[in-house]
């Protein structure tokens, strides 16, 4: 079986494809780190669509995503932005921890998703 990488860098890759599940990094807002939790999340679910793209998938075949937040108190503007862009009926396995380190990047969010390849 092989393995197929995309964007990959010195430290790692954004998608790891193998026997047919898509693997992503964690992503972050870049450009719009600092935004507010809300606009973050929003920008990074567009980079998940362009990674899930590139990789022949796409949301409505997520496993399981993982979101990272640096204050729980923001969970619902971070809700608002998920819920808007998952596939009603597809939604994923999903857990969301706390993780306050990433504030020392400027991000308030990061989420990283599994899916099958379509």
């Amino acid at each position: 079986m092989s393995i197929q990488r995309i964007e990959t860098g010195p430290r790692m890759s954004q998608a790891v494809i193998h026997n047919k599940t898509v693997y992503l990094a964690g992503q972050v807002a870049g450009d719009d780190a600092g935004a507010g939790v809300y606009e973050e999340t929003r920008s990074i679910l567009a980079n998940i669509d362009r990674l899930l793209a590139a990789a022949g998938s796409d949301k409505s075949r997520l496993l399981s995503a993982t979101i990272w937040l640096t204050d729980m108190d923001s969970f619902a503007d971070m809700n608002r932005a998920w819920e808007a862009w998952v596939v009603p009926g597809a939604t994923p396995a999903r857990a969301t921890v706390m993780s306050p380190r990433l504030a020392a990047a400027k991000y308030h969010v990061e989420i990283g998703v599994v899916a099958a390849q379509g």
